[in-house]
């Protein structure tokens, strides 16, 4: 057991080998950290609605003796963050020169954050998924992440088939439903406040045997339950909504590993696309010597 490492990245890297059971106690855990664990396991199971012998079965998995060992672990740590200096501000300040100079600070700290949320496992595995052809994608994205998902799946439908985009996130997914089945797979986007149809998405998805791909934000979308890939995202901005800056550098590192895998078929669909576009004479044709 690594000492340098945090509970919470201890069970976010977990997350792909627990059960669905396993899997549904760790999300409320970490969706109320710390929180959440610092009372009766019995307490705790009623809330995750699993049984107490889920989370000892979990906390083991995690590398405790059990209940009590966690649950000393865990004091220990939240110990050590409450005597720890305040070194945060109150938000991202711009510093003379240029006025992004502070947001844009703040957007590289999510990024680097969220390279300790994303386990390497599970972002490889997410783009084994995508890449293979044979296999079904439909993408939905919620009230804040439509405009992501619909990128997403734009550019995915350039490098395979078999991809569809869920605009309305209120009642397309349902008749998707219809032809998503074993083998296939399911991307979600889910970020605070949750939404229900991504969670029923997600768990109906999964009874049908297709594969869940849920991207969301650092506290965790009750539909990673059902998740067999969670991407987690640092989205924390001061003001009055978060930012989605991560999730789109996450998306477009996501799809540049899918066209590697697949780089004879993306060329190949790359020039049929590029032909259609020229015959079609969808963008206007460069002027030589002048601006566009």
């Amino acid at each position: 057991m690594d000492q340098a490492e945090t509970i919470e990245t201890r069970m976010r890297r977990g997350l792909p080998g627990l059960t669905r059971a396993e899997r549904q106690a760790a999300t409320h855990i970490l969706s109320h950290f710390p929180m959440s664990a610092l009372g009766s396991i019995t307490a705790l199971a009623e809330a995750a609605e699993v049984s107490s012998p889920t989370i000892m079965r979990l906390v083991q998995k995690l590398g405790f003796r059990g209940w009590s060992d966690y649950q000393a672990a865990l004091r220990l740590e939240v110990e050590r963050l409450l005597v720890a200096p305040v070194t945060l501000g109150d938000g991202p300040r711009d510093a003379p020169g240029h006025p992004l100079t502070g947001f844009a600070a703040q957007v590289v700290a999510n990024i680097e954050a969220t390279l300790g949320l994303i386990p390497a496992q599970d972002f490889t595995a997410a783009s084994v998924l995508l890449a293979d052809p044979s296999r079904r994608v439909a993408v939905m994205g919620g009230r804040l992440t439509h405009a992501l998902a619909d990128y997403m799946a734009t550019l995915l439908r350039v490098i395979r088939p078999d991809v569809t985009f869920l605009a309305d996130h209120l009642t397309d997914w349902q008749q998707a439903l219809l032809d998503l089945g074993e083998g296939d797979v399911a991307v979600i986007f889910d970020i605070r406040r949750y939404e229900q149809n991504a969670v029923q998405f997600a768990q109906l998805a999964a009874e049908q045997g297709a594969a869940v791909i849920l991207l969301t934000d650092r506290a965790l979308s009750p539909a990673a339950a059902y998740a067999r890939h969670v991407l987690a995202c640092q989205v924390e901005m001061p003001g009055a909504w978060d930012s989605t800056a991560t999730m789109l550098v996450v998306i477009e590192a996501l799809l540049a590993q899918v066209q590697a895998r697949l780089p004879d078929q993306v060329q190949a669909r790359l020039n049929r696309l590029e032909d259609l576009f020229a015959r079609t004479r969808v963008f206007r044709a460069p002027r030589l010597g002048g601006r566009n």
